[in-house]
């Protein structure tokens, strides 16, 4: 199989060469365009999210090797989960050639986080199974870069930090709250209020609930260590 012109570009970002291109063909073809003779990308993601696991357990391992597993295991979370992988996605430009239904590109498929997500781990697992372990690990290590660096900072998950602040003076949870949800169902934006028993409030806006709720209650962690 010969890849298309855009395919060929794909894989020069990626910085691998397939000898079976039909791998790479595969890994962007989404379930709402496949058919008896066209299969998806699933059972590549599902393989794709184990070698990402095992490549980056690996790094974290080898990156501190004093860490406990307490430390490691949130550090290993935000590296693998959808979020991470999508946000690569974007980096390579993995929408643009991602094989979608009509249904799903009219409404924004190219653009959600949970297919960039799932077609990076199928990405992942295409490189696997052409060129083995090595090459995967190599290219899992280039696309995630400093990613591995600063993933300390990345893997503070703010929504415990100010519940375990809450905690620590006596009061009830925090509360969160949705304030407003607004957009097309493809691209939505959800704005989040969080507040404690005491009045202080927090407020973020993001593309999913979850990410509202932790960006908020970043926002209100770092107004209590300024009124410290």
């Amino acid at each position: 199989m010969k890849l298309s012109k855009d395919m060929c570009a794909f894989a020069a970002r990626i910085g691998y060469t397939f000898i079976e291109p039909a791998l790479l063909v595969r890994a962007l073809t989404h379930a709402s365009v496949s058919s008896p003779n066209r299969q998806d990308n699933q059972r590549l993601e599902f393989l794709g999210d184990r070698v990402l696991g095992l490549v980056m357990a690996t790094a974290l391992l080898d990156t501190d090797k004093t860490a406990t597993e307490g430390q490691l295991a949130p550090r290993f979370n935000a590296l693998v989960r959808k979020e991470t992988c999508a946000d690569v996605a974007r980096e390579i430009g993995l929408g643009d050639v991602l094989k979608l239904g009509r249904s799903e590109t009219m409404s924004g498929g190219r653009r959600k986080q949970a297919l960039l997500g799932d077609a990076m781990e199928a990405v992942i697992a295409a490189v696997y199974k052409d060129g083995g372990f090595e090459a995967a690990q190599q290219l899992i290590l280039r696309l995630w870069g400093s990613r591995i660096g600063r993933v300390e900072a990345d893997a503070r998950d703010a929504k415990t930090t100010l519940q375990e602040f809450a905690q620590a003076r006596g009061e009830q949870p925090p509360a969160y709250v949705l304030v407003e949800r607004k957009g097309p169902d493809h691209q939505p934006e959800f704005t989040i209020s969080v507040q404690l028993q005491d009045g202080t409030e927090g407020r973020a806006t993001a593309g999913s609930k979850r990410q509202a709720e932790q960006a908020a209650a970043k926002y209100l962690l770092a107004r209590l260590e300024q009124e410290k």
